[in-house]
């Protein structure tokens, strides 16, 4: 499965199932009364926003490049992942502020059976959809994705929340209050991590140890350990990569043999890792 088409097929199955469940979860608010579930249930619509947000970006980003962008429209993925983390963060600082709001209010919540039923089938699609999610982003390397699944996972510990509320409202009437801030916390460092990842890709990562061995390892298999490769860096475009370094070769090989030796490399790395390689050539002794 590629990118785009993983990034279209995630999106579009979180569309049509989270505005199932809204309809189911306002339904239910209107029949029981419950403000907390009508507010779980734009929680939920707020997931469909964000997976149209991903598909639109997986649109953008499959984009050929062009004059103006030579690199492509990759990091539109990135942008997308910096919206879905600003929508995060603003359900994250509503649950926290009403916790805190109910908490100095007192104010306990009162459900039925029939909001049982729903709360519980609601957690486990949600969840269902996250791990969907991820698995289409370990697969498709799609950050937006990614960041898709964890809103996925947070409308499940917000309706896990509510269920939580409705079992013990009636012995406990502050720990809705109390689990509304915890999960507040726990949405916190789920838009940590999303911005971590952004960001890192956005100012540039050095290759990791593991690529930098299988690319080795690769060169090796051919010219031995003679090239003495080093000063890697990558170039992360999100649908395009591309990595520069130095080799160092013996002075006494003639322009041409130096040239030949670097375009095979370039070729090798573009064959095993397809990635663009930019080689810069230094003599032995230096």
């Amino acid at each position: 499965m590629d990118k785009t088409m993983g990034g279209y097929l995630q999106g579009t199955v979180s569309v049509i199932v989270n505005t199932i469940l809204f309809v189911l979860k306002i339904w239910v608010s209107i029949i029981t009364g419950s403000i907390a579930l009508a507010a779980d249930a734009w929680h939920t619509m707020s997931d469909s926003l964000s997976s149209i947000m991903v598909i639109i970006s997986t649109k953008l980003s499959s984009r050929k490049a062009d004059k103006e962008h030579p690199f492509g429209h990759g990091r539109w993925e990135l942008i997308a992942s910096l919206f879905i983390a600003m929508i995060l963060g603003i359900i994250a600082y509503d649950f926290v502020r009403n916790s805190i709001f109910q908490w100095q209010h007192k104010q306990g919540v009162t459900y039925g059976i029939i909001a049982i039923i729903v709360t519980i089938f609601s957690i486990v699609v949600k969840e269902f959809l996250a791990q969907y999610a991820f698995y289409i982003a370990k697969k498709t390397a799609n950050s937006s994705v990614r960041a898709d699944g964890w809103h996925h996972r947070s409308d499940a510990l917000s309706s896990a929340v509510v269920l939580v509320g409705i079992l013990f409202a009636r012995q406990f009437w502050w720990i809705d209050s109390l689990l509304g801030v915890i999960v507040g916390l726990m949405l916190f460092y789920a838009i940590f991590q999303i911005l971590k990842e952004v960001i890192s890709k956005i100012l540039g990562e050095e290759p990791t140890p593991e690529l930098v061995h299988s690319i080795s390892g690769a060169i090796s298999q051919k010219y031995g350990s003679d090239l003495m490769i080093h000063h890697l860096h990558l170039h992360d475009y999100i649908v395009h990569k591309e990595i520069t370094m130095h080799i160092r070769l013996h002075k006494d090989l003639s322009f041409e043999q130096a040239h030949h030796i670097a375009t095979d490399l370039e070729k090798i790395i573009d064959k095993e890792f397809n990635m663009d390689a930019t080689i810069h050539i230094e003599p032995l002794d230096e």
